[in-house]
């Protein structure tokens, strides 16, 4: 790993505006051989991580979730690291041109599903030897564009049970939500049809009822705003599941002053994700909601129910929300719906029922910390987590230590 670091180092030195366009090309050819190959080791690491239970060291229980949150990895993208290191295992020529340099990610991620347990069971139902179709697939990622790769693994994939049930349309519907840091998101999934008409539909009625002379917005921006409308009218409706004993609801955090203030306060409201807004966008928020009031105390905490109650009340679970924006144990991503309130101090040996003393913890780091594992709040705010044996779990660290 250090002669690695240090081969980037050399890289990273390079005078680039010194080359010219053949050289360019010439360094960037060998430059993606080198990161496929590097994409190869770390699949291929990752599966001797699942295989030795190595996201248990770290409190967690996948390896997924350890790329989401030590390896700051979205959800799909962590996913499909996952099912690519399990395919590699079942399909040994595109293990070997991946680790050479011939496959992209990419591309090992669409051959991925041809190793997976039911297909490779159907594959031996019908005869087919999938030695065969592994190598062949090595051949056609080498040489042939993405495009034409998904084409073929997805031919074969149709063609191992032509003439079998149904598939059930629910097990193709993905959807995935990417908050950026000003709080926007990117939305990414896919619908079967049926679910897909739906959705249309659903939104095509929104649109056809706000349309209006003078428009100007695209369509893609009708659609945009038809779907935050179809979610305010859920939330409207109040006929929403509860989310750990809370209504499910928009929260926003804002000053009194800054309410009352028709400044636009840039950065001066908190959402319950943690996402920072301006004062004017909380107040535009504010126009059809319930505005709760919560008095602080003279260290900037929220007053709190003392040890009257073991149950968190709903006051003090939405300030918790708000605080932790989720699972506060390192390494989790889990959203405040799923998370329990965790007294630190537990409430039967004097612990209070007040925000100094509880954390959002998921239902699995709710279990972990009742088991060694040990959460605390730091007085910058910063939470922190330890293992059993006192170490401390960090993330993001680097390939090696800074110079």
């Amino acid at each position: 790993m250090d002669e690695l670091a240090a081969a980037l180092d050399a890289l990273a030195g390079d005078d680039l505006p010194a080359l010219l366009g053949p050289q360019l090309n010439q360094r960037l050819r060998l430059l993606l051989t080198a990161q496929n190959r590097l994409a190869a080791e770390v699949a291929r690491t990752l599966r001797q991580g699942e295989q030795a239970s190595a996201a248990e060291h770290d409190g967690l229980k996948t390896m997924q979730s350890w790329l989401r949150g030590h390896g700051h990895l979205s959800a799909a993208e962590a996913a499909r690291l996952v099912a690519t290191g399990r395919a590699l295992e079942q399909l040994p020529a595109v293990a070997a041109a991946f680790a050479a340099g011939a496959l992209t990610a990419g591309q090992a991620a669409v051959i991925a599903p041809v190793a997976d347990p039911g297909n490779l069971a159907r594959a031996a139902d019908v005869g087919v030897d999938v030695a065969e179709v592994d190598a062949a697939l090595a051949v056609v990622a080498a040489r042939q564009p993405y495009q034409k790769l998904s084409e073929v693994v997805c031919g074969y994939l149709d063609r191992l049970d032509p003439d079998g049930p149904e598939p059930d349309p629910t097990e193709g519907r993905r959807l995935t939500l990417v908050r950026h840091a000003d709080g926007s998101r990117t939305i990414r999934g896919d619908l079967d049809a049926a679910g897909g008409e739906k959705l249309e539909v659903a939104l095509e009625a929104i649109v056809q009822a706000g349309r209006c002379a003078g428009d100007a917005r695209t369509r893609a921006q009708q659609l945009g705003d038809a779907l935050v409308q179809l979610a305010d009218n859920a939330l409207a409706s109040g006929g929403l599941p509860m989310l750990r004993t809370v209504k499910p609801h928009v929260a926003v955090m804002l000053d009194l002053d800054d309410l009352a203030d028709p400044a636009p306060g840039h950065g001066a409201a908190t959402m319950g994700s943690g996402v920072v807004i301006s004062a004017a966008r909380a107040r535009w928020l504010a126009c059809d909601s319930t505005v709760t009031r919560v008095v602080m105390g003279p260290d900037g905490q929220p007053i709190d129910h003392g040890r009257t109650k073991r149950l968190v009340p709903a006051p003090v679970r939405r300030l918790l929300d708000i605080r932790d924006g989720g699972c506060v144990f390192t390494g989790c991503d889990a959203p405040t719906w799923w998370c329990d309130a965790h007294h630190l101090l537990e409430w039967i040996n004097g612990g209070e029922t007040s925000p100094d003393n509880l954390a959002l913890l998921c239902e699995r780091h709710h279990t972990k910390v009742h088991h060694g594992f040990r959460v605390e709040r730091r007085p910058d705010g910063r939470w922190r987590t330890w293992r059993p044996d006192g170490t401390e779990i960090r993330i993001g660290a680097a390939l090696r230590p800074a110079a």
